[in-house]
């Protein structure tokens, strides 16, 4: 399954500190559950790498709405 592909699988996400210093992003779902731990700075740079896909989503959305090609970041 790639990052385009749709599917009917639903899960829960939750974020936050660990008694460890490290960041969980926690996923689970039915018949699934995945920690993954991060260190401050690697937390940090998802965040980053979130708030870019936003930007860039948006970007799309507001192009596809307007029916021009959307410009991207660079």
């Amino acid at each position: 399954m790639g990052i385009n592909d749709e599917n009917d699988m639903a899960g829960d996400l939750q974020i936050g500190p660990t008694d460890q210093g490290m960041v969980r992003i926690f996923v689970s779902g039915e018949g699934f559950e995945l920690p993954f731990d991060f260190d401050p700075e690697e937390a940090e740079e998802i965040a980053r790498e979130l708030i870019d896909a936003a930007e860039a989503a948006r970007a799309i959305a507001e192009g596809a709405s307007k029916g021009g090609k959307p410009r991207g970041r660079r």
